[in-house]
């Protein structure tokens, strides 16, 4: 077997408050990252000057800052403007990435389970298909940390982890909201499984969507499904899931309508491919008729 070289990668910003979780967590990693490139993007808390302290300790850490985009600056949802890709493409373009098997994006406010790596690249050896995973998250609610429900074939945009040829293959991942449902759709309609392991739990210290105001969060994901083609009947289905299951309970699903109902009149620019919005229509008939016959 060929030897796996591990490249991570963590975009941050303002994550003074749980950076160092995610440090220690990557530290006490049963298979250490080859290189962790932690690019901090314009924090104003501290964030950077945490992580030049963990860089003299943390072998594999290398900082970098990323250069302020003029579309990112002012913004008041960063994340819509795809500040967050900007800053993950900018550093990759720092190394030579294509010299490692394997490329992870992994948020600063994750806290990994000490066999994570180790157990993903054991999957990814063991199946020569697997082209994109990642574990679940678990966040707290209340006084409970409640594990998120996501179908097995998603894989969260702040947890991915990708076989290189898998990355080579969708074109990595494009500057532009939406990105983290383009980029597993592409992988899966040119043949690459994609896949979350529900048995490797890692903490979410910042609730899902919450970086720039929850409901601002839901309203994107909306968006996000304008964006990759999902129709009407399948999003009202999701809103009245994401009202159920997120905080703000109903209100919360509500703004994930609006965001699509928004993006869809105003015609907010979609997948410019369609070819994968047919393949997303085909996916989600899909999973409609295994859930009605799972019912039946």
């Amino acid at each position: 077997m060929a030897e796996q070289r591990l490249l991570v990668v963590s975009p941050v910003r303002n994550e003074a408050d749980h950076i160092v979780k995610a440090a220690r967590s990557m530290a006490a990693q049963t298979r250490s990252p080859d290189l962790w490139l932690v690019v901090d993007d314009d924090s104003t808390d501290g964030t950077l000057a945490m992580l030049r302290e963990l860089e003299r300790t943390t072998p594999f850490l290398e900082v970098l800052t990323a250069q302020q985009k003029p579309e990112t600056v002012g913004a008041a949802d960063r994340l819509a403007v795809a500040a967050e890709a900007l800053a993950f493409n900018a550093a990759l373009a720092a190394v030579e990435w294509n010299d490692y098997t394997h490329i992870a994006k992994l948020d600063g406010d994750l806290e990994l389970p000490p066999e994570y790596f180790a157990r993903l690249l054991d999957e990814f050896a063991s199946d020569a298909g697997l082209g994109m995973a990642g574990g679940i998250r678990t966040e707290l609610h209340g006084s409970t940390w409640i594990k998120e429900r996501i179908p097995r074939l998603h894989v969260p945009g702040g947890l991915k982890l990708y076989k290189r040829e898998c990355f080579e293959a969708i074109g990595g991942i494009e500057n532009r909201l939406g990105w983290d449902i383009i980029d597993e759709t592409r992988a899966r309609m040119l043949g690459w499984r994609t896949h979350s392991f529900d048995d490797l739990v890692v903490t979410h210290h910042r609730p899902w969507g919450s970086a720039d105001g929850v409901l601002r969060g839901c309203a994107r994901h909306g968006t996000n499904s304008h964006i990759i083609g999902q129709g009407l009947p399948w999003v009202l289905g999701r809103s009245l899931k994401v009202g159920l299951q997120r905080r703000p309970p109903i209100v919360a699903g509500i703004a994930y309508l609006f965001g699509y109902l928004k993006a869809r009149i105003t015609s907010a620019p979609r997948v410019d491919e369609p070819e994968l919005r047919r393949f997303v229509r085909r996916e989600l008939r899909g999973r409609a008729l295994n859930r009605v016959r799972a019912r039946t």
